[in-house]
């Protein structure tokens, strides 16, 4: 009954403010200020006000927004427990799944591309000198190592 009273009054003073701004000859803008006035009215009348007042103050509505928010997270936290294990139930199940997974890829896939028939050690390269221009398979040994990686 309050928010009730609150609402008309806010509607009759948005509204007076309307005609005060339509008595200065600016009715496009006294138009916006009384459709805005009329919400609060509008609201009333239809029930949501009442609605919303007793969605607020009432403590089992916000348990139970509690109860949706554990919920919420408890889904969250068994998904993420999901994707870490794989998906998979029992043990024998992810060694199945891993055994599957290994013989579907191909045997080089996983060396990377520039150790590929390299030792472990190399010196380092020597810096360029001026005026000596570098072979051409130097400068192309990137992009012919992504290629083989790539098999092409």
């Amino acid at each position: 009954m309050l928010t009730s009273t609150v609402c008309a009054a806010v509607s009759a003073a948005g509204l007076g403010i309307a005609a005060l701004t339509a008595y200065r000859k600016r009715f496009l803008t006294a138009t916006r200020i009384a459709a805005f006035s009329l919400i609060p009215i509008g609201l009333v009348m239809t029930g949501v006000i009442d609605w919303v007042t007793d969605l607020v103050f009432k403590p089992t509505v916000w348990a139970g927004f509690g109860i949706l928010a554990i919920s919420a997270v408890l889904f969250l936290l068994a998904r993420a427990v999901e994707r870490r294990r794989g998906g998979v139930g029992s043990r024998k199940e992810r060694k199945a799944a891993k055994s599957s997974r290994a013989e579907a890829v191909a045997p080089a896939a996983s060396a990377p591309s520039l150790s590929a028939g390299r030792g472990a050690a190399q010196p380092a390269a020597k810096p360029r000198e001026r005026g000596k221009e570098a072979a051409p398979k130097d400068d192309f040994s990137d992009i012919e190592a992504i290629l083989k990686k790539h098999g092409i």
